[in-house]
């Protein structure tokens, strides 16, 4: 049984009380081809997707912001960085916090629309503060809608990654999409749904049939995977991205632009947040040691937020509520260690 609580309007309606402002269309429209380059491998630059596992409160996500902001001065000639701004949180058991989206206040009840204002609002004023262009987990597809015009790079997460509607969609929007390996950490079903989002596609979608020409810029990421026990087993290492390549290089694979991002967090750290610098120095190195490799790795996703660690209730300013992240001095010397060795 299903109980009418709030009518949520529509993405255009919504849209035009809260328009991007035309100063900022054209920071996205750039931010937008820097991130498409990289994954087309039309510059030898490297995309990085970094911030906090989910952004709960907006003053310390644009605090940080503000620092990637300044930041991107010193490596925008080396890397693509693009502020983690998500505002959906997955849930393994379908309970809890789910996000800025669901709860604009994570200490009170589910208040969507408000949520929907709360991240827009966030979203246009990381592009404000910063000069960068956020990137958001597509947990729920038919809410793209509501930031398609403000994103430059979306997420699809492991638990969705088979999902028709994820795949459908995706393969209308015009921006990258990374979609990530299933928790089982099937590379062949991995690119099955890179495939699905690379191809033209006609379904139902916000009451209307509609059809898309499908992303080229979709691609994949790494995340690690869960065994039957529950365990984390990393997928980052060489063996695994080279049977990914391989995949995109198969005659019969019909996919363009072959890409892999790698999830540094998640079952590849086992949540243990400290290893992502570990993982993205093995994956640096392996780079400079294959050119196959080299040629597919388009960058990174590091969780990273003012203060390291987590913690249960937004107690310390800057610090997660959800996943455990890195701190901003040790973000900040990654960065350019990335930056460095590109």
């Amino acid at each position: 049984m299903f109980k009418k609580q709030t009518q949520i309007p529509s993405a255009e309606e919504v849209i035009a009380a809260q328009p991007l402002p035309q100063s900022l269309k054209k920071i996205k429209a750039e931010r937008d081809a820097l991130a498409k380059d990289v994954i087309a491998g039309r510059t030898n630059k490297l995309l990085v997707v970094v911030g906090p596992c989910s952004a709960h409160e907006s003053a310390p996500v644009l605090e940080y912001v503000r620092r990637l902001g300044k930041l991107n001065e010193r490596v925008k000639e080396k890397l693509v960085l693009v502020p983690r701004v998500y505002t959906n949180k997955p849930r393994s058991k379908g309970v809890g916090y789910k996000g800025m989206f669901s709860q604009p206040n994570p200490e009170t009840r589910v208040d969507i629309l408000n949520g929907i204002r709360s991240i827009r609002e966030l979203h246009i004023r990381a592009v404000e503060e910063s000069g960068l262009c956020s990137a958001d987990e597509m947990l729920y597809p038919e809410n793209f809608a509501y930031l398609e015009d403000i994103i430059s790079y979306h997420a699809v997460g492991a638990r969705s990654s088979e999902n028709q509607m994820h795949r459908l969609v995706s393969s209308g929007i015009e921006t990258p999409v990374g979609i990530k390996n299933p928790t089982g950490g099937s590379i062949p079903v991995l690119l099955n749904s890179v495939y699905a989002a690379q191809s033209p596609q006609t379904f139902k979608y916000h009451n209307w049939q509609v059809e898309t020409d499908g992303n080229e810029y979709a691609h994949a990421v790494l995340r690690g995977m869960v065994d039957s026990y529950g365990n984390d087993i990393p997928n980052y290492h060489y063996e695994t991205v080279m049977q990914v390549y391989e995949g995109y290089r198969s005659a019969e694979s019909g996919l363009k632009n072959p890409a892999v991002i790698i999830d540094a967090n998640h079952s590849n750290s086992g949540k243990q947040f400290a290893q992502q610098i570990r993982i993205v120095e093995e994956v640096m190195q392996n780079r400079e040691y294959d050119a196959g490799f080299k040629s597919i790795l388009k960058g990174f996703m590091i969780e990273s937020f003012l203060e390291e660690g987590c913690q249960k209730k937004d107690v310390v300013f800057g610090k997660s509520i959800t996943d455990p992240c890195l701190g901003w001095a040790d973000t900040e010397r990654l960065l350019l260690d990335i930056a460095e060795k590109v």
